[in-house]
This record gives C-alpha cells, sequence and structure tokens, in this order.
C-alpha cells in the first residue's frame, strides 16, 4: 500500500480569505467587553493537493471544497482615550476541509479547525457624532487541530496532526453608537495561521460585534447658572380723574413689560455625552424642561455657546463645539417652535473654560482628567426678551 505522506496535509496551507467589502468612539478612560458573530471564509490549495498525491502515485479524479464557517469571538477591552484602545479575546474560525478522490481507487479527506486568543492595539477615528472608523493590529496565538480520513490505497502517516502558534493579525471597519450602553461594530478581520504541519496562510473574518461599556457613572444633571431681569420698565404714574358734569372711567393701564434676561448653562455630557454631538434622551429632557421656562416670553434673540474641554486639537474642539450648538438650536426650532431666524450658535471650542490652567495636573488616569475638565464641556443658552407683568 502505498503512504501518502505528512506534505498532504499542504492542502490546508496558504489558506486566504477571498476579498470581502464592509460599510461615538468609547468613552475614554472606559473598560469594554463585547460579542461577535460572522463567517470566516478560505482558500484550498488544490495544487499543492494534487501534486502530493501525485508524488504518491495517485492522480486526483474529482475535489470538494468546504471553505466557509461560523465564527465568533468574545472580548474585552480598556479605551485609554478617544483615539486609542487595547483588546483582548477569544476566537473560534470554524472548521475547512476539503475531499479529494483518486485513482486508483481512493479518497483524502482532510479538515482542519482553528480557534485561539489575541491581543490588538485598536485605532478609533470619528466620523461623526455617532460613527467612527476603527483599525486594529495585533499578534494571536491559534491551535490548528487537522483530521485526516483515507480510503483504498490513500494513507496518511499523522492522521491527527496539531499545532498552536502564534502569528500576526490585522482588521478595519466601522462603529455606530447607539446610545452610551450600546455600540455596534461590523469589521473585517484577518489572521495568518499555520495549518500543523508548518505550512501558512490566511483565515479572513467578517462579522459583527456588540460592545458594551463597564462602570459608567450615571449622568449629572443640567444646571441654571442665573436668571437675571436686567431692567424693569417704570411704574406708571397714576390716573387723575377730573371732575366732569358727567362720570368717565378712567383708561385701561397698559399691562407693564418686564424686560428680561435669561441665562442657563447645560451640562454637555448630559446633552451629548462625551465626545458627542447628538442629543441624548436626558439632553431632549432637560431642553424640554428648559422650553417650558420660555412660555409667555416674548424673546427678542437667543444666542447658543458650545463649550470644550482642553482635551484634542482647537480646530476639532472648535467643530464639535458648533456641531453641539447647531444640535440644541435644531432641537429647539423642531420641537418648541421657537423662530430660527432669531437663534445664533457659536462655537468657542475651549477658548472661555471654567477651570483655570493649573487644574486637573498631576491626575495619573485619563477617565481622572475628563471628570475633572466637566466644568469646561457645557453649552450656554442666553435669552433676552420680555414678559408681560401679571395685574
Amino acid at each position: 500500500m502505498k503512504k501518502l505522506h505528512a506534505i498532504c496535509l499542504a492542502s490546508l496551507a496558504g489558506l486566504s480569505l477571498l476579498s470581502t467589502n464592509s460599510a461615538l468612539a468609547q468613552q475614554a478612560g472606559q473598560y469594554y467587553g463585547g460579542l461577535g458573530i460572522g463567517q470566516a471564509q478560505s482558500k484550498i490549495d488544490d495544487d499543492r493537493i494534487n501534486a502530493s498525491l501525485l508524488n504518491s502515485g495517485f492522480t486526483t479524479t474529482t475535489m470538494t471544497h468546504d471553505t466557509h464557517d461560523g465564527a465568533y469571538k468574545a472580548f474585552g477591552g480598556y479605551q485609554f482615550n478617544p483615539y486609542w484602545g487595547v483588546e483582548a479575546g477569544y476566537f473560534n474560525l470554524g472548521e475547512f476541509g476539503f475531499k479529494s478522490t483518486t485513482t486508483p481507487t481512493g479518497s483524502l479527506d482532510g479538515r482542519i479547525k482553528i480557534d485561539g486568543i489575541n491581543l490588538d492595539l485598536v485605532g478609533t477615528m470619528p466620523i461623526n457624532n455617532q460613527l467612527s472608523l476603527l483599525g486594529r493590529v495585533g499578534v494571536h496565538n491559534a491551535r490548528a487541530r487537522d483530521t485526516f480520513t483515507t480510503t483504498g490505497g490513500v494513507s496518511v502517516i499523522d492522521a491527527t496532526p496539531h499545532k498552536t502558534e502564534t502569528n500576526y493579525k490585522a482588521g478595519f471597519g466601522f462603529s455606530y453608537q447607539f446610545s452610551t450602553s450600546m455600540t455596534l461594530r461590523g469589521e473585517l478581520e484577518r489572521y495568518r495561521v499555520n495549518d500543523a504541519v508548518g505550512n501558512k496562510g490566511d483565515i479572513n473574518v467578517a462579522s459583527l460585534s456588540l460592545v458594551f461599556p463597564f462602570g459608567r457613572t450615571a449622568e449629572p444633571a443640567p444646571k441654571v447658572v442665573e436668571r437675571v431681569i436686567y431692567e424693569q420698565a417704570p411704574t406708571p404714574a397714576p390716573v387723575i380723574i377730573v371732575s366732569q358734569p358727567a362720570p368717565v372711567e378712567p383708561p385701561a393701564t397698559a399691562p407693564v413689560v418686564v424686560p428680561e434676561r435669561l441665562r442657563v448653562s447645560f451640562n454637555a455630557d448630559v446633552l451629548f455625552g462625551f465626545d458627542r454631538a447628538a442629543i441624548s434622551p436626558s439632553g431632549k429632557h432637560a431642553l424640554d424642561k428648559f422650553t417650558n421656562e420660555l412660555q409667555g416670553v416674548e424673546f427678542d434673540h437667543i444666542t447658543i455657546e458650545g463649550h470644550t474641554d482642553r482635551i484634542g486639537t482647537q480646530i476639532y474642539n472648535e467643530k464639535l463645539s458648533l456641531q453641539r450648538a447647531d444640535a440644541v438650536k435644531a432641537y429647539l426650532v423642531s420641537n418648541s417652535g421657537l423662530n430660527a431666524a432669531k437663534i445664533t450658535t457659536i462655537g468657542k471650542g475651549s477658548a472661555s473654560p471654567v477651570t483655570s490652567a493649573g487644574d486637573c495636573k498631576n491626575i495619573k488616569t485619563s477617565a481622572a482628567v475628563i471628570a475633572c475638565l466637566e466644568p469646561d464641556r457645557r453649552v450656554d443658552v442666553d435669552v433676552t426678551g420680555s414678559r408681560p407683568a401679571k395685574k
């Protein structure tokens, strides 16, 4: 009986994924965990299989492949800042294989299962307030377990070889934050693997994952900074009734109009969440309460100023602060019927901080720095108008 040496396992070498296309950032200083599912795809190297069989005196007559399987992963990570994080996890890439029938009569059926653990550096690039691009690079320690079944004159020396080896991995994708408690990811990743007999190839996985943050603190409530009545109309002079042949009723006194100025400062983390510009449910509730305060006020003008902390570049902070001011304006106009022509938005970035330059120094963790700079992240709303005084 002719022996087919272990080189026949080269059929599982050179595994490579066929090309696949794929379409706000975790909070800084934040631990998170997640689960993902997807599909892994490989390419079987027919030429190696046929060459190995031919060298052992066999000719391949038919070949079938199994190049797709479900994949899943579980992971946890730590987001150092809005742009960089580190992630570790477990992955299972599924099972792949082939079946070859030969002349003289025989067959060779090969299967491989791959799973392991990984450690990645993950980069995030925000596109808007909810959508971000992701990129990752890292290492993984994968276990490959092969199984070979033969019939007829075909045989192998080792029917169940296995190999554990460390290789590189990389990937890219997107993340979409639905809320402060859940983010959706879509990714395409490539794993470099060893097929248990010394040959290497690639397996790629297209996946969707749900990511959940750990230990988020409760959102602070918005606060009113001041309400100032800066001018009041003089009290009208008393009406003097002069004696007339017939009684004359005094003219009605016009209502007193009291001009006033209302200034409110909202915590930006309540309105939007960290590094975001989409108004959150709690932010909408806070703005609704504010517009209730405006009932009966005939306002002349509203100025909305967005402010950020000093983390990040000046250009980015100015853009984010203006986006937040515009978002508040849009909400007030669409939900409260305020006149958009009387509302001005300004993005001041980090130019007008509440904290001083010496604050928040010598703090060890980025999460503590972000918490320390919280007063700087705000949206100020300044209303000037008048409310008729009650009789």
